[in-house]
């Protein structure tokens, strides 16, 4: 199964439609309640929550998930209602349109379980219906949308961010050790669309470190994510650097880089890491370790370029 530890922890939603084409005879027995088999949508809807909940068990790859809430709801076919979600080649036929939707607070998405309760739900119809209607169809079984994670990024931002990257090591500064955080920055960075337009080293003093910050920021460098310098460590002088320069402090965006890493090691606990706000320039202090910087990236991707738009004065 694929590596999901390194996801965050988010709401995820997801919705899904399907059909039983039977036919007109077929919908007037349900509407009459005079199928053999008893009552049909009550028992469908059941088998739906069964079958989300027998995904793990009968897909290899997907994880367990925690569903939070399901509903499963069932409608006649009309077309007045339906046919922008079933099509045109559907106009004339008759049926029960499925729709189900899932909320999960999870690492991973809950598409495939809604999907899967859809099909259940709609497997549990066929079987009702299938002593008086010999002419019944499965189709059009579908998602119609998921949210949650980095799928739905679009949301927090129109165009590509612009970002920077200061290593802020003196070693790496006087040539005796390669940086590694840095570059995993600006990869993770690029992964989600994000435009790195400047990668700067500079030893871990607080002079150096606020004059480069003050370049970019007259450049309006939306975003700068530091590494290093965030420990307890006597040369670990970046938070002091640069929480002299925020005007507004994003306390939640530290708080949730250090609860995200906690879950993975013990040792997030010492981090000093600050975020904040200078103009309309974002600056998060990162780890210098590569681990850490990439397990707090992982903890505020694509989620923390919302911030310019708030900070723009467009609100939340």
């Amino acid at each position: 199964m694929r590596d999901i530890t390194h996801k965050a922890v988010t709401l995820r939603t997801a919705k899904a439609i399907g059909v039983v084409f039977c036919s007109a005879e077929t919908l007037k027995l349900i509407r009459e309640d005079r199928l053999p088999k008893g009552n049909l949508f009550d028992v469908a809807r059941a088998a739906g929550f069964l079958g989300a909940k027998a995904v793990p068990q009968l897909l290899p790859h997907c994880h367990p998930v925690a569903i939070d809430g399901m509903k499963m709801e069932f409608e006649f076919l009309d077309p007045s209602l339906h046919l922008e979600l079933l099509g045109a080649a559907d106009a004339g036929r008759s049926g029960i349109v499925i729709t189900g939707e899932a909320r999960s607070i999870g690492r991973t998405g809950i598409e495939m379980e809604i999907l899967a309760g859809v099909s259940i739900a709609a497997l549990e119809i066929y079987d009702m219906l299938k002593p008086v209607d010999k002419q019944l169809e499965i189709g059009r079984v579908r998602l119609l949308e998921k949210k949650g994670g980095k799928s739905d990024r679009e949301r927090y931002f129109a165009t590509a961010p612009t970002c920077a990257v200061l290593v802020c090591s003196d070693s790496t500064a006087a040539g005796i050790r390669e940086d590694k955080s840095g570059r995993i920055i600006q990869q993770m960075l690029e992964s989600v669309n994000a435009r790195v337009v400047d990668y700067v080293v500079a030893p871990d003093e607080k002079g150096a470190i606020q004059q480069q910050v003050r370049e970019w920021v007259s450049k309006d460098i939306q975003f700068i994510f530091t590494t290093g310098g965030t420990g307890l460590g006597p040369r670990d002088n970046t938070v002091s650097a640069i929480k002299e320069m925020l005007e507004r402090d994003a306390d939640g965006i530290a708080e949730a880089m250090r609860a995200h890493g906690q879950q993975r090691t013990p040792m997030a606990m010492m981090s000093r890491g600050v975020a904040g706000s200078i103009g309309h320039t974002l600056v998060v202090t990162l780890p210098g370790s590569s681990d850490g910087a990439r397990e707090s990236l992982e903890a505020i991707l694509p989620a923390v370029f919302h911030a310019r738009k708030m900070m723009k004065g467009g609100g939340h």
